[in-house]
C-alpha cells in the first residue's frame, strides 16, 4: 500500500559480532517517547513506569523520558527541577525562546527518571503549519475534526525539534537513542528521519490500530489475516490516516519491535513488516525475605472482601465464606476483546455444573471494568451501611470479652442501643436481590455486561452457585463500598480471569503471576504464548491457557467452563501449594531479567560510530543483540545476531 512519497531507507545488514558485553553507555543519551508518560491511558503506562527504574539504575543520568504535559497529572507526579545536562538544557531554552513551554523535572515513581514534557497547547498555533510539513515528507492527511491526531502531529513535531536541537550540539560524534512507542509518538519518529537526524530510532508497536479494530468487530481475525483488504478496512472506521501514521513509523524505525509472538504475525500482515525484535514486557517483582508472606497477604485482603461482600449480600448470606470463591476480571471495557463475553457464558455453565452436582461451593465473581455511572447503587450503599452498624455492637462486646469479663447486656446496652440493634436485625431482612452492579449505570439497558447478565439469568439468586458483581470503577484505598486498591483486590482473589480474544501482552494475568494469584489466559495473548514457551506445563502452575485460535468459540467457552470448574474442586491445600507454584514463575517476568535481555543498549564501535543495541532473549536463553548505525540518515544500517 503506498503511503505517498516513499521515504529513503536503509537496509539491515554486515555488522561485526561483537564481543564486548560491558557496553558503555557514559557519552549516549537514551530517550524514551511516549503519550503516556506521566499520563496513564493505558497499559503502556505500566510498562514505562514498572521498567523505568532497572532503565535509570543502568543509565543513569543519561535516560530521559519525553511526553505530554497535563497539569493534573503533573501537581502529584512531578518534582521540577532544571536538566543537569548543559545539551538538553540548550535545546530546551531554544524552544521555549520560540513560545514554546517544555518543562522538565523528576517523575516521583521507582527509579525518580527524568522527564521532558510539551505543552501541547502552547504549541497548538503552530498545527496548521506542521500538518503541512507532515504532509509533505509522508502525504499523510491529518483530518481538522481528529482531535488525537492532530494532538499526535504537535507531539511529534516538537519530540523532532527537540532532538534536531540537540543533536546540533554533538558535531560529528553523534549519540542519541530515541525510543517511541505506538503510533501516537510515530510523528516523531517519521519527521526525524526525514530530517536526517543523527539518531538510532526504534520503534514499538504494542498492539497494532486496525486489529484491535477489527477484533471488536467480532470478525474472525487470527483465521483470516491474509484475507483482510488493510486500505478498505481502515477506511471504512475512519482511521486510515492514523494506520498510515503508524505503518509509516513502522517502516521507517531503524528497529521495529512488538511485545509478543502474537503481535509479530498480527504486525506482518497489518503493518506489513515483521518485527526485528520481540521484547515481552515485564514487572517489578518484590521478593519477600520469608516464603509465606504472600499467602499471610492473601489471607488478610480476602478477609476485607468479605467484610464487602457480607454487606453486599445482607439478608441474602446463606452461603458458606469459608467455602466461597472469588473470581474476577478486570482491564478496559472492552466486551469482545478482553473475553467478557465468553467469560459470562462460562459462568452460566459453571453455575449449572455446581447446581447438579449440589457442590457447597459459592462462586463470587467481580467485573472490574471502569464504565459510566452516575453514582454508588443505594441499595449497595445501603448493605455496607447496616454492615457496619451491626459490626460495631458486636465490638463493643468484643472489648469486654478481651478483657475477661462476661458483658453484662444490661450494663453496655441501653434501650436506646437495644431498639438500634433491633432496627438493625429488621432492615436485614430484604425482599429485593443483591445488585449486581454496584453502580448506577448511565445507559443501562444497552450495557453488554448488564444485558448477557439479562440474559443467562445470573442475576444472584439464591440458588445461584455463581454470583455476580459488576463494579464499574478503578478500585480505590478511599472508596466507600470497597476499600482496596486493585494490587490489594487481587492478592485477595482466588483466580483472575482474562479470556481475552485480542491482548497483545497481557498485564493483569502477568500481574497475578507476581502476586501468586492463578489466573486464565488465552493462546491469542502474549502473556499466554509466553508462558507456552516458557513453562512445560503451565495449568500445574496456576497458568491456565485457553485455545481461542484453534477451537471455535463453544469449544473454548467448555474448555474455560472446565478449568473453572475445576478449580472450583480444589481443596484449601491444593490451592495453597498451587499459589506457591505460581509465585515462583514471577522471575520469569522481571525486569531485572528482562531489562538485561530486552532492555535497550548501547556500544561505540572504532571509527566514532555509535551503534544501538537491543538485547532480547534467544529460544534458549542466551543473549543476543540487535545493532544499529546511528551515523546519519543515510548511513547503513546493519543488523547481525551474536550470542554474547
Amino acid at each position: 500500500m503506498p503511503l505517498g512519497r516513499s521515504l529513503s531507507m536503509t537496509s539491515l545488514n554486515g555488522l561485526p559480532q561483537c564481543e564486548d558485553e560491558d557496553l558503555p553507555v557514559e557519552d549516549l543519551l537514551l530517550f524514551e517517547i511516549s503519550w503516556e508518560v506521566t499520563n496513564k491511558v493505558g497499559g503502556i503506562y505500566t510498562v514505562i513506569q514498572t521498567k523505568a527504574k532497572t532503565t535509570a539504575d543502568e543509565w543513569g543520568e543519561n535516560y530521559f523520558l519525553i511526553g505530554p504535559y497535563f497539569e493534573q497529572n503533573v501537581k502529584t507526579q512531578v518534582e521540577f527541577s532544571e536538566p543537569p545536562n548543559p545539551a538538553v538544557k540548550k535545546a530546551m531554552d531554544t524552544m521555549k525562546s520560540q513560545g514554546c513551554q517544555v518543562f522538565f523535572g523528576r517523575w516521583l515513581i521507582e527509579g525518580s527518571p527524568y522527564v521532558i514534557l510539551f505543552d501541547i497547547g502552547s504549541a497548538a498555533w503552530n498545527l496548521d503549519k506542521w500538518k503541512g510539513e507532515f504532509w509533505e515528507v509522508s502525504n499523510i492527511g491529518i483530518p481538522f475534526h481528529d482531535r488525537e491526531a492532530n494532538d499526535a502531529v504537535i507531539f511529534g513535531s516538537l519530540t523532532a525539534w527537540f532532538l534536531k536541537e540537540l543533536s546540533c550540539q554533538f558535531d560529528d560524534k553523534p549519540n542519541i537513542i530515541a525510543h517511541f512507542h505506538e503510533w501516537q509518538a510515530g510523528v516523531g519518529l517519521i519527521l526525524s528521519r526525514s530530517q536526517k537526524l543523527p539518531v538510532a530510532t526504534i520503534f514499538t508497536t504494542h498492539a497494532t490500530l486496525l486489529g484491535r479494530y477489527l477484533c471488536a468487530a467480532s470478525l474472525d481475525f487470527y483465521n483470516n489475516l491474509d484475507q483482510f483488504d488493510i486500505d478498505k478496512e481502515a477506511g471504512e472506521r475512519q482511521i486510515y490516516h492514523r494506520y498510515c501514521m503508524e505503518r509509516a513509523s513502522v517502516h521507517c524505525a531503524h528497529v521495529f519491535t512488538t511485545v509478543s509472538q502474537i503481535t509479530a504475525t498480527e504486525a506482518e500482515h497489518m503493518l506489513k513488516k515483521s518485527p526485528d525484535v520481540v521484547t515481552p514486557n515485564g514487572l517489578n517483582i518484590k521478593k519477600f525475605s520469608a516464603m509465606h508472606e504472600f499467602q499471610n497477604l492473601h489471607s488478610m485482603y480476602k478477609a476485607r472482601i468479605q467484610e464487602f461482600i457480607r454487606g453486599h449480600f445482607y439478608g441474602h448470606l446463606d452461603f458458606d465464606l469459608d467455602k466461597t470463591l472469588f473470581f474476577f476480571i478486570a482491564g478496559r471495557y472492552e466486551f469482545s476483546n478482553k473475553g467478557a463475553d465468553m467469560f459470562l457464558e462460562a459462568l452460566s455453565r459453571l453455575n449449572f455444573l455446581l447446581r447438579v452436582h449440589k457442590t457447597d461451593v459459592t462462586v463470587i465473581v467481580f467485573f472490574i471494568m471502569p464504565a459510566k455511572t452516575n453514582n454508588f447503587n443505594v441499595e449497595t450503599l445501603k448493605g455496607q451501611a447496616v454492615r457496619k452498624q451491626l459490626c460495631n455492637l458486636v465490638k463493643l462486646v468484643v472489648c469486654f470479652l478481651c478483657r475477661g469479663e462476661i458483658p453484662d447486656l444490661n450494663k453496655i446496652l441501653d434501650r436506646d442501643d437495644i431498639s438500634i440493634m433491633k432496627r438493625a436485625i429488621f432492615s436485614t431482612q430484604r425482599h429485593s436481590l443483591p445488585p449486581v452492579t454496584t453502580h448506577n449505570m448511565i445507559d443501562d439497558s444497552n450495557d453488554p455486561i448488564l444485558n448477557t447478565i439479562r440474559r443467562i439469568g445470573l442475576f444472584n439468586n439464591r440458588t445461584d452457585r455463581v454470583k455476580v458483581i459488576l463494579h464499574p470503577e478503578f478500585l480505590s484505598s478511599t472508596s466507600p463500598l470497597l476499600p482496596l486498591d486493585y494490587e490489594e483486590f487481587v492478592r485477595g482473589c482466588h483466580l483472575g480471569v482474562f479470556p481475552s480474544y485480542y491482548e497483545p501482552w497481557g498485564y493483569t494475568p502477568a500481574e497475578c503471576t507476581v502476586m501468586g494469584i492463578p489466573s486464565v489466559t488465552t493462546n491469542l495473548s502474549g502473556f499466554g504464548c509466553f508462558m507456552q514457551e516458557h513453562v512445560a506445563d503451565p495449568e500445574a502452575y496456576g497458568i491456565y491457557i485457553v485455545d481461542r485460535r484453534f477451537r471455535s468459540p463453544d469449544e473454548s467457552c467448555n474448555q474455560l467452563t472446565q478449568f473453572l470448574y475445576g478449580f472450583c474442586q480444589q481443596n484449601r491445600r491444593q490451592r495453597i501449594i498451587q499459589r506457591n507454584r505460581t509465585e515462583r514463575l514471577s522471575d520469569l517476568l522481571d525486569w531485572k531479567y528482562l531489562g538485561r535481555v530486552c532492555g535497550t543498549e548501547a556500544l561505540t564501535i572504532p571509527g566514532s560510530k555509535v551503534y544501538s543495541v537491543l538485547k532480547f532473549p534467544s529460544p534458549r536463553g542466551s543473549r543476543q543483540s540487535l545493532l544499529i548505525s546511528v551515523q546519519s540518515f543515510h548511513a547503513p544500517v546493519a543488523r547481525r545476531d551474536w550470542i554474547g
